[in-house]
């Protein structure tokens, strides 16, 4: 017999697909963050390439991450200025956005935009979740 069965293959490969869909969804990036839920205009694929992501849990804990795949450090106020002076002098294109939990104070999200203001930050998007 010259012929190579490949249906063992295929059934290995089918295998393989469903478990790969079904961890997909379990594999989440950052820190876990309560976004408020508003609808809001999606943003430039272009601007998502290697973004500065800053995210403040509920207790008002900061985590830093440089790009979509990178797990977040966590960092006080101060450390986030002198991290987000020095990623902005190298790219002064790179794009900020800021996730904030719902359930924080008004007050203390905008310490943190005036801190990345002072770092160089042009502008500082907002993540939200659609409803």
């Amino acid at each position: 017999m010259s012929e190579i069965n490949v249906v063992p293959y295929i059934d290995v490969m089918l295998v393989l697909l469903v478990i790969f869909m079904v961890t997909a969804p379990l594999f989440t990036q950052g820190v876990e963050v309560a976004l408020p839920k508003v609808d809001s205009e999606p943003v430039d694929q272009a601007q998502l390439e290697d973004p500065l992501i800053v995210s403040m849990k509920a207790d008002g804990a900061l985590y830093v991450n440089l790009g979509p795949s990178e797990e977040g450090s966590r960092v006080t106020i101060d450390a986030l200025e002198h991290q987000a002076a020095k990623v902005i002098a190298a790219r002064s294109d790179v794009a900020v956005f800021l996730r904030a939990d719902h359930r924080l104070d008004y007050g203390r999200v905008v310490e943190v935009m005036t801190a990345l203001q002072r770092a160089g930050a042009m502008s500082v998007g907002l993540i939200t979740e659609a409803p």
